[in-house]
């Protein structure tokens, strides 16, 4: 099953290794240090305009920043179809 994570982005929900909420992330010196390093080596795909990411999506092949709150992601991730 894929997890769509907005624009024309899916992943496979297998590959998902952590949904991260900015808000609360970002609050720590440490998370923010993460966010700086992987920006800095262009490690992030963004789905999103800079400025709207909402969520960090952390896959066994790349991070993202996405736009959907991540509740909405958790719980399309946890869906059953």
């Amino acid at each position: 099953m894929y997890l769509h994570l907005g624009s024309d982005i899916l992943i496979k929900k297998d590959k998902v290794v952590a949904i991260i909420d900015l808000e609360i992330a970002t609050v720590g010196k440490t998370n923010e240090n993460f966010l700086d390093i992987l920006k800095q080596n262009k490690k992030i795909n963004y789905v999103s305009e800079p400025g709207k990411e909402k969520t960090l999506i952390i896959t066994l092949n790349g991070y993202y920043l996405s736009p959907i709150s991540s509740t909405t992601l958790f719980k399309r991730s946890s869906e059953l179809v």
